[in-house]
């Protein structure tokens, strides 16, 4: 596991971005495994700009999301499909028939969603205040495929200031990538920032590999690049 410590989140969004652009001009029809979040939205931009400005095409490469709500449309504002146009695929050249979010609400959407993931060069991660990635929640089993989720007191509290910050407006559930699945990328490129995360990265990082903690497992993976500004990394100790 590389970490690399930013000073602040546009110099973490700029090493981002360099990470995946190497793996794009290594291979033109890269897999890219995204994610949504605030943490990303910086990197996307870069993406974007260096789309518009030096050319770098994306008309080969093929996306698959981590996850989505269960019960909100994928015209919905606040869709995870939504945010994928909004800020990264209406910049760039993709061809929409290459992106994919699962969409949703039972088993059979998951396997089949989950059937679709292969070859994905390189998985995009943030990382919730409780460990979780994509919605993979504590005690989530690390073999565990696509599946629905349900969503956490927590994290739909984390999640609320998107929705007028009024829970009750918060999917209560939500079909997501399985660790399984994401463990199966040959890439890992987590990105954290703000202090809300440092006691879920200090234990991704220097905890024990447990399911409490979802995000420990990336300890066992080949190949993880972990990007962190200060405040996030401001608990870890080696």
């Amino acid at each position: 596991m590389e970490v690399l410590i930013c000073d602040t989140y546009d110099d973490l969004s700029k090493a981002a971005f360099k990470v995946m652009k190497k793996v794009i001009d290594e291979k033109p029809a890269a897999v890219l495994g995204l994610a949504t979040g605030s943490s990303p939205v910086g990197l996307y931009q870069e993406m974007v700009k260096d789309h518009k400005e030096n050319g770098t095409s994306y008309k080969d490469v093929k996306t698959y999301n981590l996850d989505e709500y269960v019960g909100l449309d994928r015209n919905d504002p606040q869709s995870y499909w939504t945010f994928m146009n909004e800020n990264l695929f209406s910049g760039i050249d993709i061809d929409p028939a290459n992106t994919h979010v699962p969409y949703g609400d039972t088993a059979e959407d998951a396997k089949a969603y989950d059937d679709e993931v292969k070859g994905v060069d390189i998985q995009l991660l943030g990382i919730g205040n409780n460990g979780h990635i994509g919605f993979n929640e504590p005690g989530t089993p690390f073999d565990a495929r696509t599946h629905i989720v349900e969503l956490t007191e927590s994290t739909r509290e984390a999640n609320k200031r998107f929705f007028d910050n009024d829970i009750t407006k918060v999917p209560t559930h939500a079909i997501s990538q399985g660790i399984g699945t994401v463990m199966d990328a040959d890439s890992i490129l987590l990105i954290a920032n703000g202090a809300g995360k440092a006691d879920a990265v200090k234990a991704m990082i220097e905890g024990e590999v447990t399911e409490e903690c979802p995000a420990s497992i990336l300890q066992k993976h080949p190949k993880v690049t972990v990007i962190l500004d200060k405040e996030a990394a401001s608990k870890l100790t080696k």
